[in-house]
């Protein structure tokens, strides 16, 4: 055999051993990129998860659903009635704070008091309704969202950066900021962080606390709307695109069901962690990792990252 072929072969051999490593670190990086604005979909949607379940103790399994909607209608402004799409966000943020306070007045009000099971069966139930209706008035096809950004993706060194993932972590983080400074500095947010804390004390403050209810649907649902208009233009839409509220769920435990800085990190920890499950391991792994993460956890810290940890006395 030819002893320059052998030496070339060796060479490649000892140069692909070599930049192996570089190519996992970048991998690695791309990986964790895309990951982190999946985990800020997923965030969004587990913090309507905890703002409904802070003001009136009630799980709602439809916050996908939601998102669902609040995507249907932006695409139905934008395709059809061709309103520009900066304008089709607040029309769609509207129309969903419409939707939740009809929710609370016409039926969320007329369950207060059910038991916690009842509550829990009447969001699977609506959740299906939703996605029944939806499949009714926008069918079972898959359409393309439009993305108000375009262009090359940005290069960070080796790990290029889609300007839609940019998009939707600069929309999340502001987000946040926006609801921060609600909650911290206006009458409104400290009237429901008063309700979520001890509705008969705010009660007897004189706060309306059926009121606060319909704000908090109301805000619940357009965080949902905003999450699926960031979600559509990379997953397609589809009336079963509800079903990644699964995932966002427990995002939601995982920090913590009852705390919104937990919701956010949740979020991003079960965005970043399954996108690299789905790289390195098996792709498969992707699917459940999310659960597999949550399991971990609560058996160190049953209560979540940022729960806390409450005793009762008998």
């Amino acid at each position: 055999m030819d002893t320059n072929y052998i030496r070339r072969r060796y060479l490649i051999a000892w140069i692909s051993d070599a930049i192996k490593p570089r190519r996992d670190i970048v991998m690695f990086w791309q990986l964790f990129t895309s990951g982190m604005a999946l985990g800020c979909v997923y965030a969004l949607i587990a913090l309507g998860f905890v703002l409904i379940y802070k003001a009136t103790e009630v799980i709602n399994f439809a916050q996908g659903e939601f998102m669902m909607v609040g995507a249907f209608v932006a695409f139905s402004l934008i395709h059809f009635a061709h309103v520009p799409f900066w304008i089709t966000v607040v029309l769609t943020l509207l129309i969903m704070a419409a939707f939740g306070v009809l929710l609370d007045r016409l039926v969320m009000r007329f369950l207060v008091g059910e038991p916690a099971f009842s509550l829990v069966m009447f969001t699977i139930g609506l959740a299906l309704f939703l996605r029944s209706v939806a499949g009714m008035i926008w069918s079972t096809d898959t359409f393309a969202f439009p993305s108000p950004v375009s262009g090359e993706a940005i290069q960070l060194g080796s790990v290029a950066i889609a300007p839609g993932d940019m998009l939707v972590v600069g929309a999340t983080a502001l987000l946040v900021l926006l609801l921060y400074l609600f909650f911290r500095f206006t009458n409104l947010g400290i009237a429901l962080q008063a309700t979520s804390q001890n509705q008969f004390a705010a009660y007897l403050m004189g706060i309306n606390v059926e009121g606060m209810f319909s704000v908090v649907w109301a805000l619940s649902a357009m965080v949902a709307a905003v999450a699926g208009i960031l979600l559509a233009p990379t997953l397609f839409l589809h009336k079963d695109m509800g079903f990644i509220g699964l995932k966002a769920f427990p995002a939601a435990v995982l920090g913590g069901f009852g705390s919104i800085p937990g919701a956010i990190v949740g979020g991003l920890i079960i965005g970043i962690s399954e996108n690299l499950a789905g790289g390195f391991l098996l792709p498969w792994v992707k699917d459940i990792f999310a659960y597999l993460v949550l399991i971990a956890v609560l058996i160190v810290r049953p209560e979540g990252l940022f729960g806390i940890h409450e005793k009762k006395k008998v």
